[in-house]
């Protein structure tokens, strides 16, 4: 079994699961294609299903990403790219995700991205 996702202009708008076998006597008139996407494969790394650690044979990894409803798919690339949460935000071509412009801080607190200062802002957590 494998997992599909069906591209339309460029954008995924379904994802399935079938047998490549499935797919010799499929017939879709739809508009759009069916890419193979690997449902261990993130940020460019295929990951171990037991143990959510890289695999040791990164050939498996496909397509960057996972793909997702909304997901776009760069055919250079080859790459399925989740969809852009903020303006200011860059694709990182190295993790095949959206990066800030301004590091997430390290110091262990919970921040959320103020695209208007384009600062990360503490939160306030609500007292217990």
């Amino acid at each position: 079994m494998g997992h599909f996702a069906k591209v339309v202009n460029g954008i995924v708008e379904q994802v399935i699961v079938a047998d490549f076998e499935f797919f010799k006597s499929f017939v879709d008139t739809s508009p759009g294609e069916w890419i193979q996407t690997s449902y261990n494969t993130r940020y460019g790394v295929h990951l171990d299903p037991e143990t959510g650690l890289p695999s040791e044979d990164q050939t498996k990894a496909l397509r960057k990403n996972y793909a997702g409803i909304g997901y776009t798919y760069d055919r250079l690339y080859d790459a399925f790219i989740p969809p852009k949460v903020y303006e200011s935000w860059v694709l990182d071509e190295s993790t095949w995700d959206w990066a800030p412009p301004v590091p997430y801080p390290t110091d262990g607190k919970v921040y959320d991205w103020d695209e208007t200062d384009q600062t990360w802002v503490e939160q306030t957590l609500l007292p217990e």
